[in-house]
């Protein structure tokens, strides 16, 4: 098939249809948190998103480009809504969120206010994505959450602890675990044995990438897999658009 009758190739900066929301998170220490919901446009979602950015002290907010490439994307691909926000005192292009950093201990309030969000919305198949330190709020405070599993993206594994890994074992709710090959913090073999403590854990070693998963090869990785994660079958995406 050529190009032509496949369409426009989807590039890093393509934004497909979507209705996209700003809201407010309220967490039960009454702060108030900015985000957005991007959802599909005439069509109910079938799976839900919650995204957990990257360490906000070293840029990570939001938008980070594989979240926001997720909102710009799945909605329209695979029937995703995918929810985003900043956690608290992190600020991006929609604003700032009430509060301050908290070193991942306050923002255990924030990822609840996430998921009590989605829930209160009927955001059906709710599914955790952190990455970097998210990945840590995912694991730290995750398992209990009314969530179907997580997907954690480049976990560095510098505040979650065995004891957390094991109540995500108690658990039984899936974890899926993408390690880039040329990751800073935590390579595959590392990662391989620091969690397993973590019984279901699936982990995926991605050849070449690095910590922040630049480049579209790898962005469309992430997202083919978590797409086969939430949405069996579903996967992989398309790389062309009408």
């Amino acid at each position: 098939m050529t190009d032509a009758i496949q369409g426009e190739e989807i590039r890093s900066m393509t934004v497909l249809p979507a209705i996209r929301e700003e809201i407010v998170l309220h967490t039960d220490d009454g702060l108030e948190l900015v985000g957005e919901l991007a959802l599909p446009d005439g069509r109910p979602p079938v799976a839900t998103l919650i995204t957990l950015h990257p360490l906000p002290t070293h840029g990570g907010f939001m938008d980070s480009h594989v979240y926001r490439k997720a909102a710009w994307r799945l909605p329209a691909l695979a029937d995703i809504a995918v929810l985003r926000f900043n956690t608290r005192g992190t600020t991006s292009p929609r604003g700032t969120s009430e509060g301050a950093f908290d070193e991942g201990i306050g923002e255990a309030a924030d990822v609840r206010a996430a998921v009590d969000f989605a829930v209160s919305r009927g955001l059906p198949h709710r599914w955790l994505v952190g990455w970097s330190f998210g990945t840590e709020l995912a694991l730290k405070y995750g398992a209990p959450l009314d969530v179907e599993g997580a997907i954690l993206l480049s976990p560095p594994l510098h505040r979650a602890t065995e004891s957390d890994m094991l109540t995500w074992t108690e658990s039984g709710k899936p974890v899926t675990i993408m390690v880039p090959e040329l990751d800073d913090f935590l390579q595959p073999a590392q990662a391989q044995e620091r969690f397993q403590p973590l019984a279901q854990a699936e982990l995926v070693a991605v050849d070449g990438a690095k910590h922040l998963w630049v480049g579209e090869k790898y962005v469309r990785l992430v997202l083919d897999r978590i797409v086969q994660q939430v949405v069996p079958g579903a996967g992989p995406l398309p790389t062309h658009v009408p």
